[in-house]
């Protein structure tokens, strides 16, 4: 039986963003064309790969299996045209990043920045995501690379020490916390939060963390971004859970305080996980070095 790799991308990309009408941009055709050729796929098969339903197109039995497939398939792909790009002028080569909202912040952007530069010829997709859900997407190969806090037990993927960093509570200078050396999450609760936003892994884990506490976030706004919650923060709006890697050049020290937080989970511990069987082509793997011998990030682990 033959597949065709046009087909067998629109399947990846359907598969991916779960919408016929996303995937049928993601490879510049019409959606009635995706349609068509979907069908076919699935009549080749013998099978249908998607359930179409009201949220959009998930995948059946079927088309899990052969996602796996798939994926694999395209990882192969590239790296016989990392192989090939040796012998002509030139890398073309796409990466896959997951990764929290703290490491994506305070480390990973400008290491990827200056990746990018030094390989023009590499494109890179970037999404952010729990920690918690992180390691089993990069075994499903819905990553290449992932970036999380805390433990795993995910097992089948080679796990690397990435950063450590540390979560604070930030204030405005003349709050009632400011004048404190450190304190507990459950005491910062009592007050008013400027949060990220609500899919933001920074404020889940500040809401799930409350929870733990019995308590509920008082969070009078949700905004895009830590430049955002800080300029808030320091506008009075309320208090917020940062990490301190994030604050760098944002910090505003004569507007704002900075507290410890006297909790064990307040130190993070970043890692940096790869599939145990991936057979990356030379510019991923050039890609997870470049994170982790990045001298900001690499200081931190000592």
């Amino acid at each position: 039986m033959r597949y065709e790799l046009s087909d067998l991308r629109l399947f990846l990309e359907i598969a991916q963003a779960r919408s016929l009408t996303a995937g049928a941009a993601a490879v510049f055709i019409t959606p009635s064309a995706a349609s068509y050729r979907l069908k076919n796929l699935e009549q080749a098969l013998g099978t249908a790969l998607f359930e179409r339903t009201p949220r959009g197109m998930d995948l059946t039995p079927a088309g899990d299996a052969m996602l796996l497939h798939v994926r694999e398939l395209f990882e192969g792909v590239e790296r016989m045209q990392s192989d090939v790009g040796r012998f002509i002028s030139g890398v073309k080569g796409h990466v896959r990043l997951i990764a929290n909202s703290s490491s994506l912040n305070g480390f990973v952007t400008p290491t990827l920045g200056r990746f990018l530069v030094a390989y023009p010829g590499i494109d890179a997709e970037i999404e952010e995501r729990q920690s918690e859900t992180i390691p089993a997407a990069v075994l499903a190969r819905e990553a290449d690379v992932g970036i999380f806090a805390g433990p795993s037990s995910v097992q089948g993927l080679a796990t690397h020490p990435y950063a450590v960093d540390r979560l604070v509570i930030v204030t405005p200078r003349d709050h009632v916390l400011a004048s404190q050396s450190s304190l507990c999450l459950g005491a910062a609760l009592e007050f008013d939060f400027v949060c990220m936003a609500r899919t933001s892994s920074n404020y889940l884990f500040l809401r799930d963390t409350a929870q733990k506490y019995g308590k509920t976030v008082r969070a009078r706004l949700h905004a895009h971004g830590f430049d955002a919650v800080l300029s808030l923060v320091a506008a009075g709006v309320g208090i917020a859970l940062m990490p301190r890697s994030v604050l760098g050049g944002r910090l505003q020290p004569d507007q704002v305080a900075v507290l410890p937080l006297d909790e064990p989970w307040a130190l993070r511990e970043l890692s940096l996980v790869v599939r145990q069987d991936a057979r990356f082509p030379g510019f991923i793997t050039e890609f997870v070095n470049f994170l982790l011998e990045d001298p900001q990030v690499a200081m931190t682990r000592a």
